[in-house]
This record gives structure tokens, sequence and C-alpha cells, in this order.
């Protein structure tokens, strides 16, 4: 029952952190608001109501800021985890597109596969390397669109990408122990508000500069959207590590791109080129053979 419950949960979190691509690319396409003042804007914002509803169902949210170890691992998570995925996706998005970045988020399981086959001294099971060959090369399909003579994205778009999968990597290993400790929303809110903070604090004076752009009411909407939805998404992922382990977790979340795709589809007339898309085909195969063919990976967390 506790695996059906964490599949569901992951599934449904997938879907709504897809959801989200879309709606962040159309945001930066179709306002002023930059990458930097968007995340700030959404982090403190559903961190600070996480924390808020903690606080009033009477949850004691500053006893881990209290004890050292807990405050440095929350504060890594913070920076490196949320602060990380978040960012590194925005930027991918804003040098590709919404598709494009949520694939390039399918190589967390590649380094998650190697972090604990490294960490175990074992070298991983003969399924799961070609599981990988096979995702490498559904993503130099989608890199060049089959053609030899040039890659189809930008060098700033493959640098982002290549961030976005080591940061949800971490994202996904790190906070096991933070998660089993304090909890998931706890964990999460705290993690969006010194994710927040920092930013802010490295982009002040940019911060009021850019204000202005908080005035436009269909960017604010949407934008509020965006941060419920990712809000939850966010829970419902790191909630589901609880039951189903870290692989697992990175292979359900294939509902991510198909999510965004179909979206990109119907909103933008976005398409794929036909190589692309059929090298983004192999890529799921392929993570999904990591998992189904190679073998159970339990739940690692990183001291």
């Amino acid at each position: 029952m506790n695996r059906l419950k964490g599949i569901m949960m992951i599934v449904t979190g997938a879907i709504l952190w897809g959801a989200t691509g879309p709606m962040m690319e159309w945001l930066l396409a179709n306002s002023t608001l930059s990458v930097t003042l968007l995340l700030i804007v959404r982090l403190m914002l559903a961190g600070t109501t996480v924390l808020t509803v903690l606080k009033i169902k009477k949850v004691k949210i500053m006893r881990p800021m209290h004890q050292k170890v807990w405050l440095r691992q929350m504060i890594i998570f913070g920076l490196f985890g949320m602060l990380g995925v978040q960012y590194s996706f925005l930027e991918s998005i804003n040098s590709s597109n919404a598709v494009i970045a949520t694939l390039f988020q399918f190589l967390a399981p590649i380094y998650i596969i190697i972090f604990v086959s490294v960490r175990q001294k074992l070298v991983p099971p003969n399924a799961q390397i070609l599981g990988m060959i096979i995702t490498m090369g559904g993503l130099f399909l989608l890199l060049t669109n089959g053609s030899l003579s040039g890659f189809t994205l930008s060098a700033e778009g493959i640098f982002w990408g290549v961030v976005v999968g080591f940061a949800f990597a971490f994202y996904t290993l790190y906070p096991v122990r933070l998660m089993n400790e304090w909890g998931v929303l706890l964990v999460v809110g705290w993690g969006m508000v010194i994710g927040g903070s920092a930013l802010f604090l490295l982009n002040i004076r940019l911060f009021f500069f850019e204000l202005d752009a908080l005035l436009d009411v269909k960017a604010v909407l949407v934008l509020l959207a965006v941060a419920i939805i990712g809000t939850v998404a966010f829970v419902l992922f790191l909630g589901s590590m609880t039951y189903i382990s870290p692989v697992e977790t990175s292979i359900l979340s294939s509902f991510e791109p198909l999510t965004a795709m179909v979206i990109s589809v119907l909103w933008f007339g976005q398409m794929l080129g036909l190589w692309q898309l059929t090298g983004a085909i192999i890529m799921l195969v392929g993570v999904t053979g990591l998992s189904v063919v190679g073998g159970r990976v339990e739940k690692t967390d990183i001291p």
C-alpha cells in the first residue's frame, strides 16, 4: 500500500511539475520578469506560505535551525538542492524551451546510479550500463536532430541542461535524512526560504530595479499559479521518496517531459524535430530501463 502511495505521489507531482515548465516559459517570453526576480518571488512566497501553515498547525518550525548539524544540512539543501534545481531549470528553459529542459533533467538517474555505484564500490549491472548508453544515444539525437554538421542547441542551452541533471540528482538524494528527521513540508519550506533569501541578498539592487514587472496582472497571476503548483509538486516528489527509492522516483518522473511536451504543443504549437522526437523517446526508454531491467536500487542519502 505504501509503495502504491509513493507511486501515485510521484506521478501526480511529475505531471504538476511538467505543467509548470511551459507556464514559466510563457512568463519569460511574455513579461519583463527575469529569471532572478521570478525565482525570488516564487521561492519566498511558496516557502513562507508552507512555514506559516506549519506554524498555525503548532509545528515548531525553528527547531532544526537551532541545531548546527541540521542547520548546515538545511542550508546546503536550500542553496544547492532547492535553488540549484529551480535556477538551472529556469535558465535551461530560457536558453532552449520547457520540453528540452525537462528532458535534460532525465540525465539525473545516470548521475544517481554513478554516485551510488562509486559510494558502494560496485560496478552497475550490465542492464543499467546499457540503459545509460541508450539514454545518452537519445540525448545525442535530441541535441543534433540527426545531423552531424552541428548542434541544434546553443552551448548555453547544453550547459544549463547538464547542470539541471546534476542539480536534480543532488535534489533527489540529499534531503532523505532531513525528511526522515523533520518531515517533507518543513524541509521544503525552509529549502525555499533559504534559497530565495540567498538569491535576494545576491541581487538586492536588481530586485528593486525590476519590481515594476510585478504590475503586470496577468504575469502575476501566472506566477502565483506556478508557485502554488510547483510547491505541491515539490512536496509530492520529495514525499514519494519515503516510500520508493530515488532511482524509481526518477524513472516515474517520465510523466514530466510528456506533460511539458503535450502542453507546449497545445499552447505554443512547439514541436521537436523528427530526430529530436526520436531521441526524446529513446531517452525515456533508456531511463525506464535503468530501473526496470537494472534491478532495484535502495534508497540512499548523502551525509
